[in-house]
C-alpha cells in the first residue's frame, strides 16, 4: 500500500479522537493522537505546581521541557504516551488537563518540541493524525486534509456523555462552559491557532453519528488517495 498521510483537524468534542482510530483502523495505518502529547506536557505542568496560568507561558514552560522525555509506542494498534519511562493511560484525560493542553499548545518552545516527533511519524509510515493544526503547520503536504467540527452543544452532549460514562461527575454546564472557554483559547492564540487549512474538507458531523462518521471519512479518503478500506 502507499505512505499516506490524512490530517484532521477540528475543536474539542467533535469525536476527532475516536473517528480518527476508527478509520486507521479499517484503512491498516498508524493513528496519531497529537492532543496526548500536549495533555502529557500540561499533566507534567500541573504535577510540578504550575497553574494553567502559568502554562499559557514560556517563562514556565521552557526550563520544563528538559525535564520531559515522551515516548509513544503502540501496543496492539493502540497508542500509549510514556512521559519519563511511566505510561499515564487515562491520568491525561482527566477534566483539567484539558485546560492545560490548551494553555501549553500556546506556548511556542511547547509547539517546537512537540513538532519533530510527529513528523518523523509521518515519515516513517502512514498516518492518519488528529489536533488543532495538522493540515496548517504539522502536516501541509498531507494528500488529506478534513476540518472536523459540530456544534457546540452537540459536542458538549458526546463529552458529558463519555464522562459520565467513565465514572466522572460533572455537570453539563461545566462541560460546556470549558469547552467554549477551550474553542476561543484555541481559535484566538498567537501560536498555531485552531483553522481550517485552506484546502481542508469541511465536515460539520453534528447531525452524523459514529459510524455515519467514519463511513463519510473513509470513503472521502478512498476518493482522494485511491487507498481502500480492508474487508473485515
Amino acid at each position: 500500500m502507499k505512505k499516506i498521510a490524512v490530517a484532521i483537524d477540528g475543536p474539542g468534542g467533535a469525536g476527532k479522537s475516536t473517528i480518527s482510530k476508527a478509520v486507521a483502523k479499517k484503512l491498516g495505518i498508524i493513528y496519531v493522537d497529537t492532543g496526548a502529547l500536549y495533555r502529557t506536557v500540561g499533566y507534567y505542568a500541573r504535577e510540578n505546581g504550575i497553574s494553567v496560568e502559568g502554562a499559557k507561558t514560556a517563562e514556565k514552560m521552557t526550563p520544563l521541557l528538559d525535564g520531559i522525555n515522551i515516548e509513544i509506542k503502540y501496543v496492539d494498534g493502540a497508542q500509549h504516551v510514556i512521559l519519563n519511562g511511566e505510561d499515564l493511560g487515562d491520568k491525561i484525560r482527566q477534566p483539567d488537563i484539558s485546560m492545560y493542553a490548551s494553555a501549553v499548545s500556546s506556548v511556542p518552545s511547547v509547539r517546537a518540541f512537540l513538532l519533530e516527533a510527529q513528523k518523523e511519524l509521518a515519515r516513517k509510515n502512514s498516518v492518519i493524525m488528529d489536533g488543532r493544526d495538522i493540515g496548517t503547520v504539522i502536516l501541509p503536504e498531507a494528500e488529506v486534509k478534513i476540518f472536523l467540527t459540530a456544534s457546540s452543544e452537540a459536542r458538549a452532549t458526546r463529552r458529558y456523555k463519555e464522562l459520565i460514562a467513565k465514572g466522572v461527575e460533572v455537570k453539563f454546564e461545566d462541560v460546556l462552559s470549558e469547552m467554549n472557554e477551550r474553542d476561543h483559547a484555541d481559535s484566538t492564540r498567537a501560536a498555531a491557532p485552531l483553522k481550517p487549512a485552506d484546502d481542508a474538507h469541511y465536515f460539520d458531523n453534528s447531525d452524523y453519528d459514529f459510524d455515519g462518521s467514519v463511513e463519510y471519512i473513509i470513503k472521502l479518503i478512498e476518493e482522494k488517495t485511491g487507498v481502500k478500506a480492508i474487508e473485515e
